[in-house]
Order: C-alpha cells, then structure tokens, then sequence
C-alpha cells in the first residue's frame, strides 16, 4: 500500500495538488505521504476526500509540535515499518486490556475517576444513532480544525482509520508504540460512531463523529473505552469517566491528547 504512493499521486490530474513533497521515514524505507508546502487548504481537503476511493489517497490534516512544527511530519519522523496491521487486533480486546492497564491500583482515586465501572471493564459501547453523513462532517470539521500551522497530507490507505498505522505514526507511544492497535479500534469507531480521521499531529488525534452518544447513559459506555483509549483524556481533562462522558454527549467531534 504504501509503495503505490508514487504511482497514486500520478495518477492525479494535473495541477491537482499544490507544491509538496512525499516525506521518507527517518529510519528508511518508502515515503508513507505526501505533506503539502503551504497551510492546508480545507476545500481542497474536501476535493481529496470525495475522490476516496477513487484514489486510493486519504487526506489529512497534519500539524507540528508548537515548539518544532517540523516534527513530526516534515522530519519524517514516524516508523511505518514497526507498526502492525490493523486487521491483526481485535478493538474489544484491546480496549479491554488497556482498561486492566490503567484500573490495576486499589486507590481511592482511581475507583473514583473510573466510576460507576471501577476496575471492571463495561465492554463495547452500542452503536450511536447516526445523524450525520460521515464524510461530509468530516469536511466541516476540516474547516474549523485548518490554520496557518495545519498541512495537508495524502496517505495510500483504503480507511481513514488505517492512516495512522499506514505513516507509521508514534503519538501515543507512552500508552502504546503500535498505531496498528489504534488503527483497530478507530476502525471499531468508524463502524459503531462514523468517525473519521480528520487531523493528526505529534501526539493529539481529532476526529470527525456522525453517531455520537445521545443520552449520558451511553456516553458513560463511550466514555469508558475513551479512557481506556486515552486515559490523559480524563486524568489530565474531565477527572473522571462520569465528568468525561458529560462532555461528549451529542458532541459532532472527538479529540484526544497523549502525554
């Protein structure tokens, strides 16, 4: 997939694509995408993504650290070569073992923060009910998420959620080293909520959501996955799972940050 990059972006028409480049990996290996030179532009993000499949190319919203907007998109600072396939995992398990991960101490403050579930994992959330068309809210998020330090990129991948095992992307690397797993449960997200990957950058994750919780009863069951996904979420945002699936009710929009 990711050797038909060249050949993909060939194939598109002429003066389709602003000046950019395909990025290389810093540890080698073929380019897993091609990063725009100038700010990202969202209709031409909405362009890319309605050619999809037809082009086999997934665009992306790709922003820096603060500190160093050139990582890591422009350094090619990602591994595709360590990350496994997202068909290889299966979401429930995943989730399920993450949650062990992050409820294993006895303390006070955690059964707190992970209530009314403690340590015991609740399970896959039920689908949501879906109000939106995927990919045309994936389109609107663009709009607000695009700035001046966003960049487009275009990744040979037949779902938005294989994009990230597809870059060989490391942001979660603290919770876990292999996008492949994220990739999977993002893939579980798709199928349940509609999500799609709209913005990617060095550790934080935003996506696009056409079937979010609509009662707080069921945000509590997204909620929970949630932090089993990204517990920064809730140990350095909301404070709890309760709190957190608050914020999410009805919410068009998921973010996610890895310390």
């Amino acid at each position: 997939m990711i050797a038909n990059l060249s050949q993909l972006l060939s194939s598109l028409p002429p003066a389709t694509l602003p000046p950019g480049r395909m990025v290389e990996p810093e540890d080698g290996g073929p380019p897993p995408y091609w990063l725009s030179d100038a700010p990202a532009d969202p209709e031409l993000w909405a362009r890319m993504r309605s050619r999809h499949p037809g082009s086999g190319l997934w665009p992306l919203l790709l922003s820096g650290l603060s500190s160093d907007e050139s990582r890591p998109w422009v350094d090619g600072e990602v591994s595709p070569a360590d990350m496994s396939s997202p068909e290889r995992h299966d979401a429930a398990e995943l989730l399920a073992r993450w949650w062990a991960g992050c409820t294993t101490a006895d303390e006070e403050e955690t059964l707190a923060a992970t209530a009314p579930f403690g340590r015991n994992w609740p399970g896959l959330a039920v689908p949501g009910d879906q109000a939106e068309r995927p990919d045309a809210l994936a389109d609107e998020c663009v709009g607000f998420l695009a700035d001046a330090r966003t960049r487009l990129g275009l990744v040979p991948a037949v779902r938005s959620a294989d994009t990230l095992a597809v870059v060989g992307w490391s942001g979660p690397m603290n919770h876990t080293g292999d996008a492949g797993e994220i990739s999977a449960v993002l893939r579980s997200w798709e199928d349940r909520f509609g999500i799609r990957v709209v913005g990617v950058g060095f550790a934080t994750l935003h996506l696009s959501v056409a079937a979010p919780p609509k009662s707080i009863g069921h945000a509590l069951a997204v909620a929970a996955e949630h932090f089993a996904f990204c517990p920064d979420n809730v140990w350095q945002g909301a404070g709890s799972v309760a709190a957190y699936a608050e914020q999410i009710v009805g919410m068009p929009s998921w973010s996610f940050w890895w310390d």
